[in-house]
Parts: C-alpha cells; structure tokens; sequence
C-alpha cells in the first residue's frame, strides 16, 4: 500500500511538472523561438569559426601560444554548439524532435557526449578504457566538432532556399564560397611543396571547383599529399554539385524542409516525384562514389610495374585519378600526367579505364536517374510475375526522350571524332604506336575535349586540322547535368532538329515521335547565343591581356577554360595576373552557365507577349 501511494505521488508530480513545463513553453513559445533563432545565428558563426580554426590548426605550424589560442577558440565553438542542442531540447523538444532526422540525432549527442570532459577530469583508471579514449581524443573531438559545422552550414543553406532565395545567385555564390575557401586552404604551408601565389592557388581552386583541369603550376610536385587530398574534395564538391552536395546533408540530416526547397532540390537533381527525392539523392552520392570506387580498384590493377615505388603513392595515384576522371576533372598527380612515358603499354588498360570513367561522368545525373527507373521497372516486372502480382504502375515510356538524345548524340560524336582522329594523327602524334595503341589513344583523346582535360599526347604538336576539331568537341562538350562542360550535347542535338524541322517545312522539331517543347528549342538558341558572345569578349580581353601569344593558342586557351575542358598548348603558365583572373571567370561561367548566372541579375516580369499580335521578321 505504500510503495502504491509512493507510485501515485511520484506520477502526480511527474503531471504536474509537465503541466507547469507545457505552460511555461506555450506563454513564453515567442521568446524561446527568438532565443533559439540567435542561437542558430551564433551556431552558424561558430560553425564557420570552427572549420577555420580547424584548418589553420591542420594547416600550418605553430608554437605552443598560438596552439593554446586555436585551442580556446574551438573549445568556444563547442560550448556554443552545446548550448544550441541543449537549449533546444529543453525548450523546444517537440519541435526539434518532429524536425530532427536519425543522423542529426547522432551528431547531437556526439555533441553532448563531448561535454563530459569538460566536466570530469580524465580518470587515471578507467572502467572502460577504449570509452575513455575516445572521450578524451582530441582527434575524435575535431572530427566530431567539424561533421556538426558541416551539418549546421548546409541546413543554413537550406533555410535560404525556404526564403524563395533566387536559385541561381545561390547556385553562383554556392561555388563562389569553395572556390575563395579552397583558394586559402591550398595555400597552407601542409599543402604545399613549395610556397605559391594568391593567384595561382586562385585559379588551382576554380579549376578544380569548375572542375577544369587548367593549372599554371605543376600539381605532382607542388602539392603535398594534403593538399591533393584537398584538391580532390574541391574536385568532389565540384562534380557532384555545391547544391546537391549541400542538400544531402540539409535534407538527410535536418529533417523536414519547405515544399519551396523540396521542388527546387527535385529540379536540381531531376527528381520527378518529392516522394523520389532522398532516393535520388542518396542514387547520385552513391553512384557516384561507387563507380570512383571501381574505378580506383581498375587503376590500381592496371598501372604499369615499375612506376611506383610504394604502395602508399600507388594507392595515391589510382583514387586520385579515378575521382579526377570521373569528375572529368583532369588533374593528375604524376609528373608529366597522362602523357607519362611510364603509363605507355602496348596493352591502354590504363588508358581504357580512364575512358570509360571519362564517359560515365560525361553521360549526365539524368540518363543515369532514368537507367536506374528502367532497371528497377525490369526487376519489379520480374518481381511481379514470379509472385504473380499485379503491376499498379506501368510507364508509358521507359526511356526518356532526353536519354535517347544524350546516347544518339554522344555516341555518334565519340565514334566520329575517334575516326577522325585516327585518320588525321596516325603519321603524327600517333606515328610509332601499335596498331592497338592508336585505336586506344584516338578513343582517348577523342574523349578528352569533352571535358576531361588529360593530356597523353602534346595537343601542341596536333594538326591544325586536328585542333579544329578538337574546338569544334570542346564546344559541344557532354551531358546536361553532367560532369562535362561545353554547351551540351542536348543543346546541339536540339539546334540541329530545329534545322531539320524548319528545312524540311516542319513547324516543330521532333525525335523518336516525340515533340521537343519549345521552351527547350529556345533556351537551346540562347545558351548557343550566349556561349559565342562570352567566347569573344574573354578572347578580346585575353589579346588585350597577352599580346605576345598567338591567336591559336589563345583561341585554344579561352575554349578550354570556358567550357571547362583543361587541355591548353602550354600557355597557361606564361598568362599574367589579368589573364589569369579572367580564365578564372571563364571557368566560372562554363560550370555554373550563363543562363543561370544572368537570370539572377535580370528581374522576372510579367509575360504579355501572348496580348501582343503577331508579325513576322524577314530571314532569308
């Protein structure tokens, strides 16, 4: 009877003290909402603050006063983010519980775990030695007080994105911020050989954001392994996108977001139901780290013996180039790169390799969401009749008229310009190979002006014959919302069908019996339009720049860089501080795009011209 009476005192005041907590909470909701918004405003800056720190503790050396203020400094910037998680969880439980996804959870309590020794000295004998370790580890600390800043930051972003922030001067500054920090970073002494210009490690980062591959130094012996690695990250960054790589995180760790945000992540990773958005974006991380994965497993099977001495440096070399292949990037750290006499085998498995890596990034995030739809549609078709259920939902049309395109173009380009190739190079660059090797490498550097930016021969000791054609690929480049660059296959497979459609007295281009749209058919006039007036403008301030240089290396030059390819006749290290600033703008329009950039300048009015009557222009 009286542990009865004892049960129902304790229950009584347990409702009582939620009663008095609900109370407090609902008449003082407007000042706790203020407190946790100037919260998230100094968890915003201390995240920015940390990740700083971080990298100037990593990155440089230090004596023991400077190490002890970098120390306070990040220990200030967990005790905020302690404050952050504990101030919401007493005082807006509810709201951060209904808003707090499984993985935020675990970078919370990583948070709150790390207060423990703030408050207890390290034991001399503890229970558990391995817990106490991993309390006291300064490292685990680091690591834990970075994935927070990271998490912190990208659901910054997102909350820009749920105030209808304009999408393209978000895209534009997305890339700005990593080009600018990535820029300071490779200026570290840890991750540098040798000390290097602003400039140089300005235009280092934009190319490997953009990912180009132009650089005016040498990456194999300037570079330290640290700061390859931070290469790699910015190339990383820069392939899969700033605003998919930032709304993965946003989206996968923080919860709920606005249905504005939702509908701007599905347009931006080609998501066609809000239902299919995390799965898309986990298809995209996944793919993509998946095939970098493969591809470094093939490399590192496929690199000549000999060429390395340690393992460390072979394993180095083959996740480096796969993640740069990929990517199309086109950096490599092996002196002299691809044209490395060492990596010439009568067998290209190397070269192969990087091939198919090349065109896997060049396909486009769409045609690979599509394949994934049709492969999952035969499985569950498969799934079907085996269980003898009925199929609810059968698409009409499994391949989208995009991935015809994209396939139809891209195959026929790489097959012609192979020949072409082939034909043009075989008593030139190509004279002294094998048979087998000249079919390798017209492959590969049929592929290259796509975007990818290697280099195994001197595209110095080309034809001019075979440099046209290789401006005439740099142009077109790959994929819509792929890793290449250039005004996109879609975009000129969707010209030509409008030519074929006006020759042939059609009033619609059409492929495959389908009608191409004609707000397709005109932003595909504008970026062609918009492409040849950026062409001519950084190519006249480039001969204002740099009189000294010939026009065709300049020609080459200015393609490479604004259509993001990285191949250059050897002119890039000899450009000035002006040149060089401005092929960083080149680079930097040819990733982010025209269209994207100029929309966020020019106001959206109202459209009256379908009140407008009609006349006609004469074209002939």
């Amino acid at each position: 009877m009286g542990e009865h009476g004892i049960g129902t005192r304790i229950s009584h005041r347990f409702k009582v003290l939620r009663y008095r907590y609900s109370r407090f909470t609902n008449r003082f909701n407007t000042i706790i909402r203020s407190g946790s918004n100037c919260l998230g405003i100094l968890a915003f800056i201390a995240a920015v603050l940390c990740l700083v720190c971080l990298i100037v503790l990593a990155g440089y050396e230090h004596d023991h006063h400077q190490r002890l203020m970098l120390y306070r400094l990040i220990r200030a910037c967990q005790i905020t983010f302690i404050i952050k998680v504990i101030y919401n969880l007493v005082l807006r439980f509810r709201a951060t519980a209904r808003e707090t996804r499984t993985v935020k959870w675990i970078v919370d309590i990583a948070v709150l775990l790390s207060l423990l020794p703030l408050i207890y000295p390290r034991p001399d004998h503890p229970w558990i030695p391995l817990i106490d370790r991993m309390l006291y580890n300064r490292h685990i600390l680091y690591v834990i007080l970075a994935s927070y800043s990271v998490v912190e930051l990208s659901y910054a972003v997102m909350q820009l994105t749920a105030r209808r922030t304009n999408p393209s001067l978000l895209l534009s500054g997305s890339f700005l911020f990593f080009i600018i920090a990535g820029s300071f970073v490779l200026m570290l002494p840890r991750c540098t050989n040798v000390p290097i210009s602003y400039i140089d490690s300005l235009f280092v980062a934009t190319s490997a954001v953009c990912i180009t591959g132009l650089t005016p130094v040498d990456v194999a012996t300037v570079f330290t392994p640290a700061g390859l690695i931070v290469l790699a990250v910015l190339m990383q960054i820069g392939g899969i996108g700033v605003l998919t790589f930032t709304s993965f995180f946003a989206v996968f760790f923080s919860g709920a977001q606005s249905v504005y945000n939702q509908l701007l992540i599905r347009d931006m990773v080609y998501s066609k139901t809000m239902n299919a958005l995390i799965p898309t974006l986990l298809y995209i991380i996944g793919f993509t780290l998946t095939v970098e994965a493969i591809g470094a497993v093939a490399i590192f099977f496929t690199i000549p013996d000999g060429l390395f001495t340690t393992l460390t440096d072979r394993i180095t070399f083959a996740a480096f180039h796969s993640l740069s292949s990929f990517c199309n990037a086109g950096f490599s750290c092996l002196p002299g790169g691809m044209a490395n006499p060492g990596l010439m085998t009568p067998g290209q498995s190397l070269y192969n390799v990087t091939s198919a890596l090349i065109l896997a990034g060049a396909i486009g995030f769409p045609i690979l969401v599509n394949f994934k739809d049709i492969i999952t549609g035969r499985l569950n078709a498969v799934w079907c009749a085996i269980t003898r259920h009925r199929r609810r939902d059968i698409p009409l049309h499994t391949w989208d008229l995009n991935t015809k395109l994209v396939l139809v173009t891209t195959l026929s380009i790489l097959a012609v310009a192979s020949v072409a190739f082939f034909i043009l190079e075989y008593n030139n660059t190509l004279a002294g190979m094998t048979l087998w090797q000249k079919v390798s490498q017209s492959v590969f550097n049929s592929l290259i002006p796509r975007s990818a930016g290697f280099a195994s021969v001197n595209p110095a000791d080309f034809l001019p014959l075979t440099l046209l054609l290789v401006i005439v690929q740099m142009w077109i480049g790959g994929a819509s919302q792929s890793l290449a660059g250039g005004i996109k296959v879609n975009t000129v497979a969707t010209v030509f069908l409008n030519v074929r459609s006006v020759l042939s007295g059609g009033s619609r281009p059409w492929a495959f019996d389908r009608r191409l749209s004609l707000n397709s058919v005109r932003r595909a006039n504008t970026v062609i339009v918009l492409a040849i007036i950026s062409f001519l403008i950084i190519l006249a301030i480039l001969m204002c720049c740099e009189p000294a240089l010939g026009l065709k290396a300049m020609v080459f030059e200015v393609s490479s860089a604004l259509f993001t390819v990285g191949s250059s006749l050897g002119a890039t290290p000899m450009l000035s501080a002006t040149s060089k600033v401005t092929l960083c703008v080149a680079m930097f329009i040819g990733r982010v795009g025209i269209i994207s950039i100029l929309s966020g300048f020019f106001p959206h009015r109202r459209d009256i011209s379908s009140h407008l009557p009609e006349d006609s222009i004469i074209i002939n």
